[in-house]
């Protein structure tokens, strides 16, 4: 049995691939939609660029227990892509994962591609899964409404 496992997720939005990318990269967008439910997001600290690192932490607002993760950004091609490694505190999850987000401006807004290698096996695929797909709904609810200014 492998020690690791990749998770491949698969959208589109109707939004653009800026919007998009931006919510990957700025703390206070982070913080709104990566959580699943159920959880809160503090990020420590967020430096997009590439060489650039982050910090942040989900807190189970129904227990209170928390997990902090770190990582650092790899690649950054604005609108397009995006690059980093992802690793949990948590000793008894070890390894690094290498997340590979790709963005494509489609007819009707931005294909999104998400892939996160390098999973520790006790963190089951389905759950990965399950947490990848809240966050993504909850991504589609930040980028897609289109607010006038005012």
């Amino acid at each position: 049995m492998s020690s690791t496992h990749t998770i491949r997720l698969h959208r589109v939005l109707r939004s653009t691939p800026e919007k998009v990318y931006r919510a990957f990269t700025e703390a206070d967008a982070m913080s709104r939609w990566l959580p699943p439910y159920g959880f809160t997001c503090k990020v420590h600290h967020l430096d997009a660029k590439v060489g650039g690192t982050f910090k942040m932490s989900f807190t189970n607002f129904g227990t209170g227990g928390s997990h902090s993760f770190g990582g650092d950004f790899l690649e950054l091609v604005p609108n397009e892509r995006i690059r980093y490694t992802d690793k949990f505190d948590d000793p008894n999850l070890p390894g690094v994962m290498t997340v590979t987000v790709t963005l494509k401006k489609v007819l009707c807004g931005t294909e999104l591609n998400v892939e996160q290698a390098g999973v520790p096996a006790m963190i089951p695929a389905e759950m990965c899964y399950l947490g990848w797909q809240e966050s993504l709904d909850m991504l589609a609810k930040l980028v897609e409404p289109e607010i006038p200014n005012g």
